[in-house]
């Protein structure tokens, strides 16, 4: 990292949490839009029809969910036993 962008990186980190949440959405589109192509957009569609789908799955009630404290503590009570 040069040393205006050290200086840069700097000053965002004094800012306020909402700005900083704001400019790291903005750069993160940037990334967006300069990686845009033809895969990435084939991709988009693939990830919006599994979304679609998770959620009539959700709907209609065919899944069930489970409270993340119940999940983190089977993970963990797994990954003890190994």
């Amino acid at each position: 990292m040069s040393t205006e962008s050290a200086a840069l990186l700097n000053e965002v980190l004094a800012l306020p949490t909402e700005e900083r949440a704001e400019i790291v959405a903005e750069l993160l589109a940037s990334l967006d839009d300069a990686g845009a192509s033809e895969d990435s957009r084939e991709l988009d569609a693939i990830w919006a029809a599994e979304l679609s789908r998770r959620s009539q799955q959700l709907t209609s009630g065919a899944v069930q969910t489970e409270p993340w404290d119940d999940v983190v503590r089977r993970v963990s009570e797994g990954c003890r036993a190994r």
